[in-house]
């Protein structure tokens, strides 16, 4: 009989990250890849012989999986951007739960500042980001992004000063991190008054560029529980996946993400879940009017409220809502496509294992972002089975 995907049926017994990240010009692609699946595979007490399905987003997934020496027979190379990963795990619960896999690796390895084995930057000249955006100067982020952030920001009587609180506050749960890139105190008034390189956004509202990568192991519940675990097992609840235009200029509506609210709105109806029954959220912060969008169309708060819930220090160490707990992309780390850190802390934090831990969490909500405003992955996670 087949069993559902979400529910607590699903469990990721293996997480880790690569054993270093941020600059690291002597390490490929692959070896990013190798390198956090030996250490997830070894956190779950398996091995590369124990894998029979495996997903990941670039190089291509099977040249990945040759490359650690898998030969699976579920296969999933989903590429929507940086949330990928949040989709993979869905789709990875789906194949466990249907019985097309049983022990699932997913890896993440890329090489966002030093460019080993990474592929050109510019987009594809035929794409409709290459068509359409490219010719006019939209070649990075920070100029495709400003367009919806400046919406955003009007249509809710909001300012640069509510990014800037978002830097400063993820800023501070960096500080005691030592695997962060940025961990300098800041103040809200700093980050205004630096120079903007895209205005609205200064340098500190834009993600940091590094190396790096993470894998996840995903099992049934049910195996899980046969597992001698050296760490607790994680939950999947509930997750959700939709997509909207590639091209951030064709937007749905520029003030809030379509994709998000579908996403969200079926992670927490499959794991019969509010946001109010959120101890902890990892929101997918490339830049800083990001976790603003997330935490409105997600249901967190009411439409204009998020400058506030920043403001008001409620996603700080101590608050409600304790929100990229490592300092997120802002800080922590960024390697291009950042959906499977923030997965990472997720787990960290659910295990009572990370840096700056967060007391008596039992459940963590995860969002992610792809290509900008292209996609969007969420995952409601738990230390707690059903």
């Amino acid at each position: 009989m087949l069993k559902s995907m979400h529910g607590g049926n699903i469990a990721i017994v293996g997480a880790a990250e690569t054993d270093q990240i941020g600059v690291l010009p002597n390490t490929s692609v692959y070896e990013l890849h190798a390198n956090s699946a030996v250490r997830a595979l070894a956190d779950a007490g398996l091995t590369v012989a124990d894998v029979d399905g495996f997903a990941t987003t670039m190089p291509n997934a099977l040249e990945v999986a040759d490359y650690i020496g898998i030969r699976p027979t579920w296969l999933d190379g989903t590429m929507v951007g940086g949330c990928s990963y949040m989709l993979h795990v869905r789709h990875a619960a789906a194949a466990i739960a249907s019985g097309a896999a049983h022990v699932v690796l997913i890896t993440h390895g890329e090489s966002g500042r030093s460019r080993v084995g990474m592929p050109p930057m510019l987009r594809n000249p035929s794409s409709p980001g290459g068509q359409f955006e490219q010719p006019f100067g939209a070649l990075a982020p920070f100029a495709s992004f400003t367009t919806p952030v400046m919406s955003f920001l009007e249509s809710r009587g909001l300012t640069r000063r509510d990014m800037a609180e978002v830097v400063a506050t993820q800023r501070e749960w960096a500080i005691p991190n030592e695997r962060a890139f940025r961990r300098k105190p800041i103040t809200v008034d700093e980050i205004l008054e630096d120079k903007p390189l895209s205005y609205p956004f200064t340098k500190d509202m834009i993600c940091v560029v590094t190396d790096g990568g993470g894998a996840l192991v995903l099992v049934s519940a049910e195996r899980a529980k046969d597992m001698n675990l050296a760490k607790p097992a994680v939950y999947l609840m509930g997750s959700g996946e939709a997509t909207e235009s590639p091209i951030v200029s064709q937007m749905d509506d520029l003030n809030s993400f379509g994709a998000f609210r579908s996403s969200s709105k079926h992670a927490f109806e499959s794991a019969g879940m509010t946001p109010d029954d959120m101890d902890h959220a990892m929101f997918y912060d490339a830049f800083a009017h990001l976790p603003l969008y997330m935490l409105e169309d997600c249901g967190f708060v009411g439409r204009g409220e998020s400058g506030a819930f920043y403001a008001e220090g409620h996603s700080r160490p101590g608050g409600r809502l304790p929100i990229n707990t490592t300092g997120g992309g802002l800080s922590y780390t960024h390697s291009g496509m950042y959906g499977m850190f923030a997965i990472q802390e997720a787990v960290r934090q659910l295990r009572g294992d990370a840096v700056v831990q967060v007391p008596n969490l039992k459940t963590s909500f995860v969002q992610g972002v792809g290509m900008m405003f292209a996609a969007s992955g969420s995952l409601v996670l738990s230390n707690q089975a059903g």
